[in-house]
């Protein structure tokens, strides 16, 4: 029988991303990148985001933050732009909730941008109730 050599199994490498909880500088963007909010999540490490500039751009999460980094609809993140693509983004970082909230009192953000909700849809914002409601007569009929 061969020896363990190894330093733990499968639950050690799940518990690697405890230390990203400690507080990280904010980073700002530069030229060639751009804030977006993911509107929606996609197959194969890809999502939809809506970029500050108003474009709404395909964006790919890069390997060190594939199945490292978990992103879901309505989190702020930091897309890298293409030159020769300009409806396709690499997503370079995922901001923590106070992370983008800072950066939305610095004014990075727009005052309009919803943060730690996920995206709604218009159709739910025009204050139509979604419940149904019976009458005594009905009930004893079914």
């Amino acid at each position: 029988m061969p020896k363990n050599k190894g330093k733990g199994g499968k639950n050690r490498k799940r518990g690697k991303n405890e230390a990203d909880d400690e507080k990280r500088e904010l980073v700002f963007k530069e030229d060639g990148q751009e804030y977006a909010q993911v509107l929606r999540m996609l197959s194969n490490g890809r999502c939809e985001a809506m970029c500050i500039d108003g474009t709404k751009r395909l964006c790919h999460i890069r390997g060190k933050m594939h199945k490292k980094v978990w992103i879901a609809a309505g989190d702020i993140i930091l897309v890298g732009l293409r030159d020769y693509q300009d409806d396709k983004a690499d997503v370079i970082l995922k901001y923590m909730p106070d992370e983008a909230r800072l950066l939305k009192a610095y004014g990075e953000l727009p005052e309009n941008t919803r943060l730690n909700e996920g995206i709604v849809d218009e159709e739910e914002e025009g204050g139509v109730d979604d419940y149904v409601e019976f009458e005594d007569e009905d009930i004893d009929k079914i």
